[in-house]
């Protein structure tokens, strides 16, 4: 009977033993315990199947062969022999004469020349510290700040200021929004300035109009381009503009 045949003989009587197990289980059940006959084999099916898994696993384990467990036992006794150290010198000479040559490819492998031609020739080079990198971005925003200073100054003492009012007259100022070219922003800047009725500007010589153009911040100019005097004059005296009319109709602002 080879070992098979055994744990296979072993199992089938350990399951021969459970199912003795679960049937007097069953029967002792229900004759002493007055369980019904389906209680009973239930639990007799259970004993069974625990029963027999138990007796299987325990009984029926696999043991080491005989020869293995020598060979067990044999290995810790196998420690280095002592001649070992005597011939080391010897072993160490045949180990080299023996050793395996270094395999190196027949064939070139690809960007291998190319890598040996160029090997030595790298360096690193360390990157820009943090603190180096603002100063950098502030070059770079110079030609910008020049760039808005293109808007020339007034020249000191160019033309001559026009009479101002501390406020507007009785009855409030006039909607200078009318003359062609002034908008809420520059109605509001002209008003900052002492102009507040239609006959100041149009009352402005060549004098007053250059000095105006050279003191409208952000706005310089507009008077001499627009024609302001010249509108002023109409809507000073009553009379209407093509602009002016669009303004009262809403149609511009």
């Amino acid at each position: 009977m080879n070992k098979n045949e055994g744990m296979i003989s072993c199992a089938v009587g350990c399951w021969l033993v459970a199912l003795l197990g679960g049937v007097l289980a069953a029967m002792l059940l229900m004759v002493l315990g007055g369980w019904t006959f389906m209680q009973g084999v239930f639990m007799g099916v259970v004993v069974f199947v625990v029963a027999g898994a138990l007796l299987s696993w325990i009984i029926c384990k696999p043991l080491p062969a005989v020869g293995e467990a020598s060979v067990d036992a044999a290995k810790p006794e196998e420690a280095p022999r002592p001649a070992a150290k005597s011939t080391a010198p010897a072993a160490a000479a045949s180990a080299a004469t023996t050793a395996e040559p270094e395999i190196k490819p027949s064939t070139p492998l690809p960007g291998e020349a190319d890598l040996a031609a160029r090997k030595g020739e790298w360096k690193y080079e360390a990157e820009p510290k943090a603190d180096e990198k603002p100063k950098a971005k502030k070059a770079a925003k110079k030609p910008a700040a020049k760039k808005k200073a293109a808007e020339p100054a007034a020249a000191p003492g160019e033309g001559t200021k026009p009479e101002t009012l501390s406020a507007a007259r009785e009855g409030g100022p006039d909607n200078l929004k009318e003359i062609k070219g002034v908008g809420p922003k520059l109605e509001a800047l002209l008003h900052s300035m002492g102009f507040y009725h239609f006959d100041q500007v149009a009352g402005w010589g060549a004098d007053e109009v250059a000095w105006v153009d050279q003191n409208l911040q952000g706005f310089k100019g507009r008077v001499s381009r627009d024609d302001w005097v010249a509108q002023a004059k109409i809507l000073a005296e009553g009379g209407e503009t093509e602009f002016s009319k669009k303004v009262g109709k809403g149609d511009v602002y």
